[in-house]
């Protein structure tokens, strides 16, 4: 190839050191210092209290800032490091309130240039294996889903991950809670991972997300060969104690792998002490009794599900109707709780032909009626609104799971895992889980309503890689980010800058 055909080269910059290829990013620290980010992680963690090299806060927000820029892996810590404009910012908002004797041994990592501002990716290695539970690790039994106890330091994540919570509800306050329970597989190729019933290697968490803060309230990270509902109770026992003082109200949805009776019990029968009664709408086993039912139930009335569209309701294929059904499980008292079983069915195309009724190699249930073939689905509740209402609340918090397990995993570095060992595999995803959250917090309080559904490729764009040049003001204190004259982007990052500079005005909460 000619050079006429491909005019241009590349070469390192030899004199520059003040350009940035990542001015968005540079908000992130304004409202990491706004939240008090910083002394929130020393005081929860506390993995490098007493200990020399990097503090806390240094490496879990290098690897937070890590998620955000697109990084995935450990060693792209040094794309980061490598650029020089946005580590000098970096390193002065470090310094900033720093006095005395803290100043100058802040500043003393700097005086040899091989000195690194972000923590390196040796010292994020060692620091992760601080998280590892070697003991647990001795508790395996080869075949037994088996979920290892964190260690004192692992555990501290869902702290750290509940101030987050507490300060967004300071400044957007809720008093309703609806909580989307629901797993996930992470496939990875690590030799120390187990395989999951999909036939691959991979790990299994557990999310609870607050729906309507957005937020991930609770998380367990899980091998993959641990059933999705494994322990289930316990999760929400312990998302329950996460939600902020000013929830009065709880609401939980759950796949079929929530449909056990010792859960469903401790919501309708009140067992919580906070919240009492809580209301959920879970999906149900399609069961051979439940399908009994369903045909022996000749009452029951089939009502069309609609859908609206541009503001008009339009009628589907779809059709539920309540299903008198009291499983084994509860049947045998007769103070035992009552639930509403509804159905969802929907005629599939497919003909019965003669001498083929009840075979089906479908993926999903079916059932036969009047020489008909229906999917079928249904959900357990003990919610006393209208059946279409609920079909449509569990199917739109369904649909938001699956699309923040996407951001998990392919937008942040939730997909890709650095060690073969657990509990450092753990805190990489508990780190991910804070990167989440800010980013939701940025889109709530900071950038504003028609941000708050963009994913982390349209805010990379248009927000985060922007180069920019960084120079000193007038009075040398502070620094100037210029950009590109009449990029789309500028107005949108100064108002974003004053939007958190009143969060850090705002009193504690």
């Amino acid at each position: 190839m000619t050079q006429q055909s491909l005019p241009f080269k590349y070469e390192e910059e030899k004199k520059e050191k003040n350009l940035t290829a990542l001015s968005g990013l540079l908000l992130y620290l304004g409202l990491f210092k706004a939240m008090k980010l910083d002394k929130l992680i020393n005081k929860h963690l506390e993995v490098k209290k007493d200990k020399q090299g990097y503090r806390d806060d240094q490496v879990i927000l290098a690897l937070i800032l890590l998620n955000l820029a697109g990084g995935d892996s450990i060693s792209d810590i040094n794309v980061l490091e490598k650029d020089p404009g946005f580590c000098r910012i970096f390193r002065s908002m470090e310094l900033r309130g720093s006095i005395g004797r803290n100043r100058s041994r802040i500043k003393r990592r700097w005086r040899n240039k091989s000195k690194n501002t972000l923590a390196s990716p040796s010292s994020i290695f060692r620091y992760l294996s601080y998280f590892h539970n070697d003991e647990e690790e001795k508790n395996r039994e080869e075949g037994k889903a088996f979920i290892p106890k964190p260690n004192e330091y692992l555990g501290k994540f869902a702290d750290l991950n509940s101030e987050l919570i507490n300060f967004v509800n300071k400044n957007r306050p809720v008093k309703c809670a609806t909580l989307d329970m629901d797993a996930t597989l992470s496939e990875t190729f690590k030799q120390s991972a187990l395989f999951c019933y999909k036939g691959y290697r991979s790990y299994h968490p557990f999310n609870v997300r607050w729906f309507e803060q957005d937020l991930l309230l609770h998380t367990q990270f899980r091998d993959g060969n641990v059933p999705a509902g494994h322990q289930q109770l316990r999760i929400l026992k312990e998302s329950l104690e996460h939600l902020p003082g000013s929830v009065e109200e709880v609401y939980v949805r759950s796949d079929t792998a929530g449909y056990q009776h010792n859960l469903l019990r401790y919501c309708d029968m009140g067992h919580n002490r906070r919240f009492g009664r809580i209301k959920f709408a879970i999906g149900c086993d399609i069961i051979s009794e439940f399908k009994k039912a369903v045909l022996l139930d000749k009452d029951t009335r089939w009502n069309p599900i609609y859908r609206t569209i541009k503001g008009k309701k339009e009628k589907t294929k779809q059709q539920w109707g309540e299903i008198c059904f009291v499983p084994n499980a509860i049947g045998k008292s007769k103070k035992g709780p009552e639930y509403r079983y509804i159905a969802v069915r929907e005629e599939l195309e497919e003909q019965i032909f003669p001498g083929m009724e009840g075979y089906s190699n479908l993926p999903f249930p079916t059932i036969e009626l009047e020489n008909k073939r229906y999917k079928l689905t249904a959900f357990v509740t003990n919610l006393d609104w209208f059946g279409e209402d609920i079909v449509h609340w569990i199917r739109n918090l369904c649909g938001k799971s699956e699309e923040v397990h996407s951001i998990m995993k392919t937008d942040l570095a939730g997909g890709r895992f650095p060690s073969s060992d657990f509990g450092e595999n753990a805190a990489w995803w508990s780190i991910m889980i804070l990167s989440l959250n800010i980013q939701t917090i940025m889109k709530q309080l900071v950038l504003g309503k028609g941000w708050r559904n963009k994913r982390m490729k349209s805010i990379r764009f248009h927000i985060i890689n922007i180069p920019g040049r960084i120079v000193k003001d007038r009075g040398g204190k502070n620094f100037i980010v210029r950009i590109t004259q009449g990029h789309p982007s500028l107005n949108l990052l100064n108002r974003a800058r004053e939007k958190i500079m009143e969060l850090e005005c705002l009193p504690a909460g």
